[in-house]
């Protein structure tokens, strides 16, 4: 069955369903039923993918499986099978929601119960030091043995300006007026990419297993168990342990509309980054004792590598200023970094 329309993405808006006739089973027992009644839900708040949520029942009964849907071309620059295989770590180690099944434009898997966080739950000490507690479980799994494993950063950053140099910009989706500002060359681009490296490679930041992309959207608070989770591994891998936290800090200023006041101050770095070391050395099976000086040699590492973040992200939007058909105005986005 194909579900992409001629954008890459099938339009589905909230519908009610009922199956009146035999069993309906997948071959892993995703679904069985009979007679059931089925609501399909579309979730608007992703600027890459379109996720659709169907329950069995209710929306406020257990049964319930999400289901999402690539956005245009981002097989270009996801790695889907590599996606599939982040799913599957997490969930493994108690770190994430069970993944049923993949096709080729879309992944079906286990609906997280929770609160999506905003602006506001991220900045409650309470909460912070429960995502920070979960980043240090995260960071502290071990891949299985092989070969060393290392950081994606530069690679996928390089794989970012070859599809920047390949494919000149056509917008999918008409800019204001406003947002004509001439983007960097490609020339300034690879050279501020080599700048970044030649520094950040000399930090003797651990390469660890990381998300990479924890914007409040990827976070949910179950406040009954006390508990975040954090789902969508689309860029999840090992990486650069600095760079995961930098990267969350900087969504402390927002994605639509990007505050830098509302950066994390140095206290509550602080405060983070110590229930973070604690919970890594636990987790990685030693005392959780944590010095004034390690804490303010990670902060100053973070903060460095804060800024490959917001590079990062930027080419990220310039690609997606090329591809996306989402209604989203990612040529602008491109200047809040």
């Amino acid at each position: 069955m194909d579900l992409v329309d001629s954008d890459g993405l099938t339009q589905v808006d909230s519908l009610r369903w009922t199956h009146s006739g035999g069993v309906c089973r997948t071959r892993m027992n995703v679904l069985k039923c009979l007679k059931c009644v089925f609501i399909v839900q579309t979730f608007t708040d992703g600027i890459t993918n379109q996720l659709i949520g169907c329950f069995v029942g209710s929306l406020q009964e257990p049964g319930c499986v999400l289901v999402r849907l690539y956005g245009r071309k981002t097989e270009l620059f996801v790695n889907r099978d590599r996606e599939v295989e982040m799913f599957q770590v997490f969930h493994a180690h108690g770190c994430g929601p069970q993944i049923y099944c993949s096709f080729q434009n879309g992944i079906c898997y286990e609906f997280v119960r929770g609160t999506v966080l905003d602006d506001e739950l991220l900045r409650q000490p309470s909460i912070y030091r429960l995502i920070a507690a979960e980043m240090g479980r995260v960071h502290a799994i071990r891949p299985k043995s092989g070969p060393p494993v290392k950081p994606f950063l530069w690679t996928k950053m390089a794989c970012f300006l070859k599809l920047i140099r390949i494919n000149p910009l056509i917008a999918v989706v008409p800019r204001p007026a406003a947002a004509s500002q001439a983007l960097p060359s490609l020339e300034t681009l690879r050279m501020e990419m080599e700048s970044l490296k030649t520094h950040l490679s000399q930090i003797e930041s651990p390469t660890v297993l990381c998300h990479n992309d924890l914007l409040t959207k990827n976070i949910i608070y179950n406040q009954e168990e006390g508990t975040v989770k954090f789902i969508d591994y689309e860029y999840a891998d090992y990486n650069y342990q600095a760079f995961d936290i930098g990267n969350h800090f900087n969504e402390f200023a927002g994605v639509s509309v990007v505050d830098y006041s509302l950066y994390p101050s140095l206290d509550l770095q602080r405060d983070w980054l110590k229930a973070y070391l604690q919970s890594y050395k636990l987790s990685g099976g030693q005392e959780d004792t944590v010095t004034e000086e390690e804490v303010t040699q990670l902060y100053v590492h973070v903060c460095k590598f804060s800024l490959a973040s917001n590079f990062f992200w930027g080419l990220w939007s310039i690609l997606q200023s090329r591809f996306s058909s989402i209604d989203f105005d990612f040529h602008r986005f491109v200047f809040q970094f």
